[in-house]
């Protein structure tokens, strides 16, 4: 280990400033909202990492090389929205193998982050303004007590490995351009830790997958991750060397329901994702397209199945490598039928009603009561790719606490607030276990092939908004463009997934822009509504499986950017 560290030592005096495929992106076109082309298409959350991404494209790159330097620049331009230290969901269609994949870039609870521990923490911290102790028994949402172990460094180089042609050195130069501008304090520190985990590459003598292995092994096994662990530990953070070394992105079989003749795709139950699907098969009964878009009656509807489907959220999904997730009744037809009946059109429902697809019961019999606290959301960021291959990746990356690990420019995410401490639930803090989070990125596909990809920031409102979407794209026939500028909504009928806020029951939140004859007639109809922004931000490609060609869309009025040529 010693030598090693010497050689990376001495070669970091001959790393460079640039790196390949990284050069300036003078003359570039300048990115906007939306682009239409036959070669490549990205979009994400800032016009600079889209370029990036397209400028992978241009220069031979595939759908994962680009994507794997989106995501990596997205660290730094995104950076309170994702940090390098964070963690991503990701799906992917590889066109060789003509399948699609689920990777877990997220981290996990540290093996000295238990239940016991979080509720001693909670109960010593109390004030006399304080909740209830029961009540207050929350994870705190920023510090080193939120950080997982970090998922997003190795998730790229999982992606980049798998089905990727190119270098670390390749894809992180783009990123190393920007850090070079020294817009922030700690921009100059990152770029240090990225060029020591390029010169942790070159060890590898030109092969390129043992070159990428290196630089997981420098970050999370070698000395980066020890100077890393020495650092939380002093500072009463609970990450430790074993934790880091042990990491693991976990590449799994994704969730998948069809519906109306197409394949719709989500990452399993250590998400949200699956209750988009449910939802779907909750309104499959109903002629939506007929209801018309946007029409009270279909808002109506939506929001109902996916009142039924976030209850089960609420109480079935959790890491299934710890608990038996029911996830296969869940999304089978029969639970749906036996639910649907409870979608009432004529009346918004004020209560949380889980199911019992164990015993093939529409509604569960004593559901726990449901208690938590406000916390506060940390956005999230989006990506999405597309190639000449017809390679296609979605992926939904986040996380920021606050919290720089020492002067590595490493920035830790937040994602233990997303466990909670009621004992015996199926999400409740373990260590070693996964949270259930809310990055949830969607991949459509029709007679096997990619139609659509999505990616949502925001929290509780990610599938909401990507529900809408791909109804937009199956139902109504809207074009990216067209489906990501139109009216959105959304409700808060749920426990929130951060700090576990509780339900605000009948609640329907509108997009700015609903005229008034919608907000009487929803509001007729028994739902309490308002209008906000908060209704999702998000970004898609859909691809003409006649033509081939890319139409990608992100929401300007979120902030959202996307290109294609």
């Amino acid at each position: 280990m010693r030598s090693q560290s010497i050689l990376i030592a001495n070669a970091l005096l001959a790393v460079s400033t640039t790196c390949a495929v990284a050069g300036g992106l003078e003359g570039a076109s300048p990115i906007g909202a939306a682009g239409i082309g036959m070669q490549g298409a990205v979009a994400a959350g800032s016009a600079e990492s889209v370029e990036i991404g397209l400028e992978v494209l241009r220069k031979g790159g595939n759908a994962a090389d680009a994507a794997s330097a989106t995501l990596l620049a997205l660290s730094v331009t995104d950076a309170t929205d994702f940090c390098f230290g964070g963690e991503m969901s990701i799906l992917v269609y590889d066109a060789k193998r003509n399948v699609v994949e689920s990777l877990s870039g997220l981290g996990v609870a540290p093996r000295l982050a238990t239940r016991e521990f979080f509720v001693s923490y909670a109960e010593r911290n109390l004030t006399a303004e304080s909740q209830e102790p029961e009540q207050a028994r929350v994870i705190p949402n920023s510090g080193l007590l939120s950080a997982a172990t970090p998922g997003a460094l190795d998730a790229c180089i999982t992606l980049l490995g798998r089905c990727g042609t190119l270098r670390f050195e390749d894809v992180a130069g783009p990123t190393l351009n920007i850090l070079d501008r020294h817009e922030q304090p700690w921009h100059e520190r990152l770029a240090k830790t990225l060029r020591r985990l390029v010169v942790a590459e070159q060890q590898g003598s030109g092969d390129r997958l043992r070159g990428l292995r290196l630089v997981t092994d420098y970050f999370y096994r070698g000395p980066l991750a020890r100077e890393m662990s020495a650092w939380i530990t002093e500072n009463g953070g609970l990450i430790r060397f074993s934790d880091l070394a042990t990491h693991v992105t976990r590449i799994e079989e994704p969730a998948v329901v069809d519906y109306r003749g197409y394949s719709v795709y989500k990452c399993g139950a250590w998400t949200q994702g699956p209750y988009l699907l449910q939802s779907l098969r909750l309104l499959e009964p109903l002629d939506l397209k007929t209801m018309g878009h946007n029409r009270p009656a279909t808002i109506h509807a939506t929001v109902e199945a996916m009142k039924l489907a976030l209850a089960d959220r609420d109480t079935y999904y959790a890491d299934p490598l710890f608990v038996d997730v029911p996830l296969v009744e869940l999304l089978s037809k029969e639970y749906a039928q036996l639910r649907h009946p409870l979608i009432d059109l004529q009346q918004a429902s004020l209560i949380q009603r889980p199911g019992d697809p164990r015993r093939g019961q529409p509604l569960l019999g004593e559901a726990e009561t449901r208690r938590g606290l406000l916390g506060e959301i940390r956005d999230t960021t989006t990506c999405a790719v597309a190639d000449r291959f017809g390679n296609v990746i979605a992926a939904t990356p986040s996380g920021w606490s606050g919290v720089e690990v020492g002067d590595t420019g490493v920035w830790l995410g937040t994602r233990l607030q997303s466990f909670n401490l009621w004992e015996g639930h199926p999400n409740c803090i373990e260590p070693g276990k996964r949270p259930r989070i809310t990055l949830t990125p969607t991949l459509v596909l029709q007679k096997g092939k990619p139609v659509l990809a999505v990616s949502v920031a925001g929290g509780d409102w990610q599938d909401q908004a990507s529900l809408q979407i791909v109804l937009n794209h199956i139902d109504f026939g809207l074009d990216p463009i067209t489906s990501l500028s139109a009216l959105r909504f959304g409700t808060e009928h749920h426990v929130g997934s951060f700090q576990q806020a509780p339900p605000d029951l009948g609640s329907l939140s509108l997009f700015p822009g609903a005229d008034e004859p919608l907000i009487a007639a929803l509001g007729a109809l028994g739902h309490r509504v308002q209008v906000s922004g908060s209704t999702g931000n998000p970004i898609a490609i859909a691809i003409d499986p006649a033509t081939g060609q890319f139409q990608a869309a992100g929401d300007p009025r979120t902030g959202r950017h996307a290109g294609a040529f």
